[in-house]
């Protein structure tokens, strides 16, 4: 595993690489990065994105969510895939936040996880984005980057979110996993990474 200087390093890297760690995800408000996170489950980030203006100007406040028509909200949200359970739990969801939470997304972890599609990834995407709190977003890239680099030596989400909130200073973890979504599109990739333009190959546990 690597120490704690190798992992500053690989910080530091990873900063000067990505100086602007923006979440993919187009939003305005909070529940639309919430919809938007439940859309983007087994689907692309830039296919959400084409999706959620027509949704949002279909229903523009989260009370018209709320009262959508479960049909017309699935036609809508069709292209990105489950569309049946996903159309469900955010209907669900927006309810639940009317009734339970102000019409606000909440601020903890305990509250955010008894939301309809809402597990510990998202859950952590709002508290990063929505919240500025500490997180730890665990998805594909973070999975494969962490283990690739040497950060964790597991495939199991929580896991590995226990483990980078061990080794990440927490006020550089949210985006800290912006930055390997970044670095996972764009260099190291699952197939084919690019090693020889890699910021952080000198650190890299796959080349050292």
């Amino acid at each position: 595993m690597l120490s704690k200087n190798e992992v500053f390093e690989i910080i530091k890297l990873l900063e000067e690489a990505y100086p602007e760690p923006l979440c993919a995800l187009i939003y305005k408000k909070d529940y639309q990065l919430l919809f938007a996170a439940r859309l983007a489950a087994q689907c692309t980030d830039a296919r959400v994105n084409t999706v959620t203006p027509v949704l949002y100007k279909r229903y523009p406040t989260l009370q018209a969510i709320a009262e959508a028509e479960i049909s017309e909200l699935e036609k809508i949200i069709h292209p990105c895939g489950f569309f049946h359970v996903k159309a469900r739990d955010i209907i669900a969801a927006a309810k639940m936040l009317i009734i339970d939470f102000e019409s606000r997304v909440p601020d903890t972890m305990e509250k955010l996880l008894k939301l309809p599609g809402v597990g510990r990834k998202t859950a952590n995407l709002m508290l990063g984005d929505i919240h500025k709190k500490p997180a730890v977003v665990v998805d594909t890239h973070c999975i494969r980057l962490s283990n690739r680099i040497g950060l964790v030596n597991t495939k199991n989400p929580e896991k590995i979110e226990t483990e980078l909130r061990k080794l990440l200073p927490m006020d550089k973890s949210s985006d800290f996993c912006h930055r390997l979504v970044l670095h996972g599109r764009e260099i190291c990739k699952a197939r084919r990474p690019l090693c020889d333009t890699c910021s952080i190959k000198s650190t890299c546990k796959k080349l050292v």
